[in-house]
């Protein structure tokens, strides 16, 4: 079985995408990011990518944003914790 070239991270692109390749960290516009959603959407659709693998894609996003976001907070509980337990163990 042939595997479809257009998902091979080795394939050559049909064409260079127009992703802006330098975000400044300071971009926090709103429109910025609509605008680069857009951008991004437009591209993999451009690249031949279905409706559904775009959704996959935003899925997986999310889930490594969501990911980041629970290692931070159990990285910050943790921390609370173990002050807890210095504070007991001094008081």
């Amino acid at each position: 079985m042939v595997a479809d070239a257009r998902f091979s991270p080795l394939a050559p692109p049909k064409e260079i995408m127009a992703l802006p390749t330098y975000i400044a960290a300071t971009a926090h516009d709103p429109r910025s990011i609509a605008i680069l959603a857009k951008t991004i959407y437009r591209e993999l659709r451009t690249q031949g990518y279905a409706a559904n693998e775009v959704m996959t894609l935003a899925g997986e996003l999310l889930e490594q944003v969501a990911s980041e976001v629970k290692d931070r907070r159990d990285d910050a509980e943790s921390l609370e914790i173990r002050s807890d337990a210095v504070v007991e163990a001094s008081g």
